[in-house]
């Protein structure tokens, strides 16, 4: 990722399916040494882990927000409402912000796209209009550098991407064998490009219902 070919001046980086005790300290200490943040969209029943919980709440102490990845992580959204279980996709919802609570006074909401697909699985419109109805502010994404297939790869999987978009929202991952060796390498790109790091989400990847 070259000046000359890097066109992605900003990017909002995120981390989904923590908090990993063992994983996402790391993924802290690194991001402190850098003075980056990131938004961490947390599974809301690993919250119930107090070793992952005082993660989360770490994270927000130093400046990172955490966001509402649903509650458990198992089944797209859509899928659920398209399949009548509308009172689950309330739940995954709900229980997961109660779970998070003061941690995410911004209500941010990114759903379970089973491994980076934008199509109506994401979410329908019972769950659309009640996030919204709850003055959640819900997120997608447009770089998604699998590392969790690729932990060794997806640096440079990343770059290649970000090239294409001025404007890159990465989702990586505080999980086992994903993000966490390579990031040191992305911060360093980030940063030798100069590339402003945001902790806000451009209109493309604001979530709509998917048609």
């Amino acid at each position: 990722m070259s000046p000359s070919t890097d066109r992605a001046r900003r990017v909002t980086l995120s981390f989904d399916n923590g908090p990993t005790p063992g994983v996402t300290e790391n993924v802290l200490d690194l991001l402190a040494e850098r003075d980056a943040h990131a938004t961490f969209f947390v599974i809301g029943e690993k919250l119930r882990n107090v070793d992952a919980r005082a993660l989360a709440e770490r994270a927000v102490a130093e400046g990172h927000q955490v966001g509402n990845h649903t509650l458990s992580h198992k089944v797209p959204l859509g899928q659920l409402e398209r399949d009548g279980h509308i009172d689950e996709v309330i739940r995954q919802i709900d229980e997961a912000q109660a779970l998070l609570g003061d941690l995410a006074p911004r209500k941010l909401f990114r759903p379970y796209g089973a491994g980076g697909v934008l199509d109506d699985r994401l979410i329908g419109p019972h769950g659309l209009a009640h996030l919204k109805r709850n003055g959640f502010e819900s997120v997608t994404w447009n770089c998604v550098p699998r590392d969790w297939v690729d932990p060794a790869g997806w640096v440079e999987t990343c770059a290649a991407m970000m090239t294409e978009q001025q404007w890159s929202v990465i989702v990586v991952h505080d999980i086992a064998n994903a993000a966490l060796d390579g990031l040191p390498r992305l911060l360093d790109r980030l940063a030798a490009n100069d590339v402003e790091l945001r902790d806000d989400f451009p209109d493309d990847c604001r979530l709509t219902l998917i048609e």
